[in-house]
């Protein structure tokens, strides 16, 4: 036979339903449940999710000790709220752990970077003397020491040299991406500007 009736039948394995007495118990404790909640959560939205899933497991709860339900009710806001905390301390480590991974790039990345890498060559290999001595050995891989070596030279007057001549390249780059074409920057400007 079928059943014509819009509800579904219970079966003996649902757990019954609480009556309205139960709703009107628990509901009574509503505002000092928010109060707590409030005193611990700030968000809004997680201050009435909280409210409202302490309430349902009150009602719901198959063995609640109807003479103590204030105390069931802010036993289980506590720790509703601690877990509210743990949960948004587990997502802040999750989104560090995934901020740090390190992606790979796409080939449009890598295109750029090997576009950008032949322009700073080209550009160093513009440069004079010592300074485009070293940051083409820069460019080739060696430290300051190994150039210091190679070249008979101070760690000081390689570091200087490299300074110097990065902040000769920072300034092509930043003219090229203002629009202006490529052009080598005068040497008297490069001198009174102290660029490093």
């Amino acid at each position: 036979m079928f059943n014509h009736d819009r509800t579904p039948p219970i079966s003996s394995e649902d757990p019954p339903r609480p009556d309205d007495r139960r709703w009107r118990l628990i509901l009574s404790y509503r505002e000092h449940v928010t109060r707590l909640v409030r005193k611990r959560l700030w968000n809004p939205q997680d201050v009435d999710d909280c409210v409202q899933e302490v309430l349902l497991r009150g009602v719901l709860f198959p063995r609640l000790d109807e003479d103590r339900v204030g105390e069931f009710l802010t036993t289980t806001t506590l720790r509703l709220c601690v877990d509210y905390y743990r949960d948004g301390d587990r997502q802040r480590r999750l989104r560090m752990r995934v901020a740090f991974v390190e992606r790979s790039p796409g080939p449009d990345e890598q295109l750029v970077e090997l576009d950008l890498g032949r322009w700073m060559i080209e550009r160093a290999s513009q440069l004079r003397g010592r300074e485009q001595q070293i940051m083409l050995a820069r460019a080739k891989g060696m430290t300051n020491r190994e150039i210091a070596d190679s070249f008979g030279l101070t760690a000081k007057a390689v570091e200087s040299a490299f300074t110097r001549g990065r902040a000769r390249l920072r300034m092509q780059f930043d003219h090229c991406m203002n629009g202006a074409p490529a052009e080598p920057v005068p040497a008297a400007a490069m001198s009174a500007g102290r660029l490093g």
